[in-house]
């Protein structure tokens, strides 16, 4: 391959930093080998202190991706399979029921007539919302004196009713938060320890977990959110899936660098295994998690603009129609993103791996992720 030239790339993260988002950063990895990393803006606006490479991020949903990993590891050593009952695991799911809403308006309580099965909690279809205000789990925080652990907190959801009977449609909630708690019922360590043990350590992932050292405190850059009628960033620190001191969200709550979080989604690249040779998952599970999993009527509730052209696998957006995208990564390339703008891109067939990162709720993944794809592959 020619020399490659990223210049297209800089240009872009100048003017996306000059315009709202207070700073941003790229890492590409093409066979192994980081290629290209590149940097701009001010990770604190006020101290106007220039972003840097150990500059820790709340990656949100891009957690998502590390927890299917860590529940497929479990079905791999035949501990559960994705056409398995739920309550096999979690017994507080046996009796679910559905909230209706009639013609009239009301509302009505049916009991499910299909059961959540494993497979639910990854492709999004179990029937949860995104509601970490709830009734049940607001009692939950206040018995737990504020420290939700991932069971109680699965305990606390599965009062609620579900949207609609699991498996039939398509609804981005709370499942992979329930699939922590899986892993944990499952395996018997706590949710933070196994992605620990499991996956971040063999990986030499040191910067990335739920809960920060005093030293790493210190490096977690502000973050901020637009506020529009101001016309700029301002300061929002916290995560507000956290919603419990003991919570170890694996919706949102993983902690991470640039640096460390593109080792992880390159072992992915790499069907698993990293370039040391530590594997994390088989090349068959990496296969089963870029399938897209939508059916027909799924495909309705997954319009997102960003994602047109894209099926979802197990966590995973995964590129299905070049027609439909007017994307240039080929088809199976796939990854995720989190609600401060950070972004995988994990492509086997072209051994590349791109962690984007940057600090901006609100943040504009709908005009700035499709173009960085595009500038990427338009590089190659």
């Amino acid at each position: 391959m020619s020399r490659m030239d990223f210049t297209p790339l800089s240009q872009y993260i100048d003017r996306i930093t000059a315009w709202r988002i207070p700073w941003a950063e790229v890492i590409v990895m093409h066979r192994n080998e980081t290629v290209f990393r590149y940097r701009n803006g001010y990770a604190d606006l006020e101290r106007q202190t220039p972003a840097d490479e150990r500059n820790l991020i709340h990656i949100y949903s891009m957690t998502k991706i590390m927890t299917c990993t860590a529940a497929l590891q479990l079905a791999e050593k035949g501990a559960m399979l994705l056409n398995d009952p739920l309550s096999a695991y979690l017994p507080e799911f046996a009796d679910m029921t559905v909230r209706r809403t009639l013609p009239d308006g009301e509302t009505a309580m049916d009991r499910a007539k299909k059961p959540i099965l494993v497979r639910d909690l990854f492709t999004m279809t179990a029937g949860f919302s995104y509601d970490l205000g709830a009734l049940s789990i607001r009692e939950a925080v206040s018995q737990t004196a504020g420290e939700l652990p991932v069971r109680d907190f699965a305990r606390a959801l599965a009062k609620e009713p579900l949207l609609f009977e699991p498996g039939t449609r398509w609804n981005y909630s709370l499942c992979h938060d329930v699939l922590a708690a899986l892993v944990e019922a499952v395996d018997g360590r706590r949710f933070g320890q196994y992605i620990a043990e499991e996956i971040t350590g063999p990986l030499g992932m040191l910067d990335t977990g739920f809960d920060l050292s005093d030293e790493q405190r210190s490096r977690l850059a502000p973050q901020y959110e637009f506020n529009e009628s101001l016309g700029k960033p301002v300061r929002k620190d916290g995560n507000g899936f956290r919603i419990g001191t003991a919570f170890e969200s694996g919706g949102a709550g993983l902690i991470s660098t640039a640096s460390d979080y593109v080792l992880f989604l390159n072992a992915l690249t790499n069907m698993g295994t990293s370039p040391d040779g530590t594997r994390i998952l088989s090349p068959a599970s990496v296969d089963l998690m870029r399938t897209d999993h939508l059916t027909d009527n799924m495909r309705n509730d997954y319009s997102w603009v960003q994602l047109h052209g894209y099926g979802y696998g197990l966590g995973v957006r995964t590129h299905t129609s070049k027609a439909e995208s007017g994307c240039l990564s080929p088809l199976g390339e796939f990854g995720w993103s989190g609600a401060a703008g950070c972004l995988a891109v994990i492509d086997p067939a072209s051994e590349l791996t791109v962690m984007y990162a940057q600090h901006l709720l609100n943040n504009q993944e709908h005009y700035v992720h499709p173009r960085l794809k595009n500038i990427v592959y338009g590089c190659l």
